[in-house]
């Protein structure tokens, strides 16, 4: 071999070299970083005038980022964050390390709260999900009522959501911070961020205005196979 072959030898295996690497970090990376943040799937002002741009930017981009991340943190430390399905994690908390159930917790719920909002959706449920809230509730009238006072009513930060519980029957409950119904037995079918980061750029302290204007952007398409699949 002479030099210059020598030379291309040389340079093709500290290529072959560097690729190695790179595909190692990046498996590495994909095997310690399996949360990603999921896309809005519409605009940050796709729900003007009723949630501003800014909130949406904010809420998804930094505080449900957040907990992606602390979650990614979190696998290192816990490697069955990462094998484990979530909804089997959050359903039962009792052996599961501190953080895990705020940050896994704040991920699961943020991912269906932006499915569940849509702009220029239906104004009301539909099909089977409307028979059902109109047997349980009386009306949609009722549904809006009563889950808008127990939001109301859900003292400093948490979520109210509307549920299919244990015996199959439409229920309103009310969780803390960042947990979910899953620990209730529970599935949900809608569920309203009721944290003041979901509304306080715009609506301040007031609550029950973010929660009147909340009904206007409900994806009640989504909110029907939610219905569905907890109904089984």
């Amino acid at each position: 071999m002479n030099r210059r072959q020598s030379l291309l030898f040389l340079a093709g295996a500290s290529a072959a070299a560097a690729n190695t690497t790179l595909l190692g970090a990046a498996a590495f990376a994909q095997e310690t970083q399996p949360f990603k943040l999921p896309p809005l799937g519409y605009a940050n002002n796709a729900l003007e005038p009723h949630i501003d741009a800014t909130t949406m930017m904010i809420h998804h981009d930094r505080h449900h980022a957040a907990y992606v991340n602390a979650c990614n943190q979190l696998v290192p430390l816990w490697p069955e964050l990462a094998s484990t399905p979530m909804e089997a994690i959050l359903a039962d908390l009792g052996k599961v390390p501190e953080g895990v159930r705020n940050n896994l917790g704040g991920h699961w719920n943020h991912t269906h709260f932006w499915e569940l909002m849509t702009p220029g959706g239906p104004n009301q449920p539909g099909g089977d999900l409307n028979a059902a809230i109109s047997s349980t509730f009386g009306s949609y009238a009722g549904l809006t009522e009563k889950l808008t006072a127990v939001g109301l009513g859900r003292f400093g930060s948490g979520w109210v959501w509307l549920v299919v519980n244990k015996d199959k029957k439409l229920d309103i409950v009310s969780t803390a911070n960042q947990d979910t119904p899953l620990e209730l037995g529970a599935r949900p079918v809608i569920g309203v961020d009721v944290w003041e980061h979901a509304y306080y750029l715009k609506y301040q302290n007031r609550r029950a205005d973010y929660l009147k204007e909340w009904w206007r952007v409900v994806n009640w398409d989504k909110a029907l196979a939610n219905f569905k699949k907890s109904t089984g």
